[in-house]
């Protein structure tokens, strides 16, 4: 099974979806995709790494997006955990 599987590809012409550094609040790491207001996209990993905070639920990821869901939502989707 595909590791993208359910989730549009990065454009390599362009830069709207591309993989990111960001902190993401989610109740549990089992989740493959989140909404916009769930993500703070940041510049780097020791950025992403510095403001992750397990006990109130933010960690740390390399993330895909944004884009736009079938429901019209901003989403972001997990590449990987950090």
């Amino acid at each position: 099974m595909s590791k993208l599987r359910g989730l549009v590809p990065p454009d390599p012409l362009t830069k709207v979806s591309q993989v990111r550094f960001a902190v993401v609040y989610v109740p549990r790491r089992n989740r493959k995709r989140f909404a916009a207001n769930c993500v703070e996209v940041v510049d780097t990993l020791d950025e992403a790494l510095a403001k992750a905070n397990p006990d109130k639920k933010y960690y740390a990821a390399s993330i895909i997006g944004p884009s736009k869901s079938s429901e019209g939502q901003y989403i972001y989707y997990l590449s990987e955990w950090l």
